[in-house]
């Protein structure tokens, strides 16, 4: 998928929505536990019953590891349903892959040619090395772990003699060849800085966690990080795919994600 094609998206459905899939099989409703397999069975009701209010899924990874083969199994199955039958949705592996070498490039044709990913995220520790080897691929985008939501993450991140870590990361990374082909992860609870964040990144699109469930402001968000063409992608997960425990489980998160895409539509007519 171009930028262009996502930006397109966006526009036509006044929606910065990012769904995320982070389908813990001990909490999807009881009656789908008889499946043969119910975390698949989980996830095609909810993107059928979200599609036409987010522009993007995102997968976390974990949750189908943790599954062994039948987890990988339910990932793949989810993967393919969105790119045969939603191919406009811009879909993210949540992968936080990190090594280097040879072993990047086997993580990079696992996502971006096995499964078809649109983008798969990052961590940046071993610098380089770990991001490059994403890179080779046009029209693919790699997400990189900036500054995140969690409690832990001003242990490393903000620290630094004089630049914290997570600039550090930011500015260098841009600099990188087929830059334009990163995104970065940016947590909404840390909308204070997104304008700081701006100023270094005045064009890439943001992967912003965090609205919901974790209590980011959605309207802080996008007075702080929204660009002329949009630039910002916000995931939901939780507050969505979990609205109900119940058989009216996908009715729910179809009323979650209409009502977080009417927010945004709402606040994006108030920024032009």
């Amino acid at each position: 998928m171009k930028r262009s094609d996502l930006i397109e998206q966006i526009r036509l459905k006044n929606s910065l929505l990012c769904v995320g899939l982070d389908s813990d099989i001990e909490r999807i409703p009881h009656h789908l536990k008889i499946k043969q397999d119910p975390v698949f069975e989980f996830n095609k009701a909810i993107i059928d019953a979200t599609h036409s209010h987010c522009v993007s899924y995102k997968i976390n990874t974990a949750f189908y590891e943790s599954q062994g083969v039948k987890g990988w199994q339910s990932l793949e199955k989810t993967i393919d349903y969105i790119n045969e039958n939603y191919s406009d949705h811009f879909t993210i592996a949540d992968a936080k892959r990190g090594d280097i070498g040879n072993t990047a490039d086997q993580y990079a044709k696992a996502f971006f040619e096995v499964m078809d990913f649109n983008a798969v995220t990052v961590a940046p520790y071993m610098g380089s090395d770990s991001i490059l080897p994403f890179l080779k691929y046009s029209d693919k985008f790699t997400i990189v772990l900036g500054l995140t939501s969690n409690a832990s993450a001003s242990e490393f991140q903000l620290h630094g003699e004089h630049y914290p870590v997570y600039k550090e990361v930011l500015s260098k990374t841009a600099t990188y060849a087929h830059s334009e082909r990163l995104m970065y992860v940016v947590g909404a609870t840390k909308a204070d800085a997104l304008s700081e964040i701006r100023e270094i990144l005045p064009n890439h699109f943001l992967l912003i966690p965090g609205v919901g469930a974790q209590g980011g402001s959605l309207k802080e968000v996008l007075h702080c990080g929204l660009i002329k063409d949009y630039g910002l992608l916000i995931n939901s997960s939780r507050g969505i795919i979990f609205a109900s425990k119940g058989e009216d489980f996908a009715i729910k998160a179809k009323e979650a994600a209409a009502d977080l895409q009417n927010q945004m539509s709402t606040l994006l007519q108030e920024s032009i």
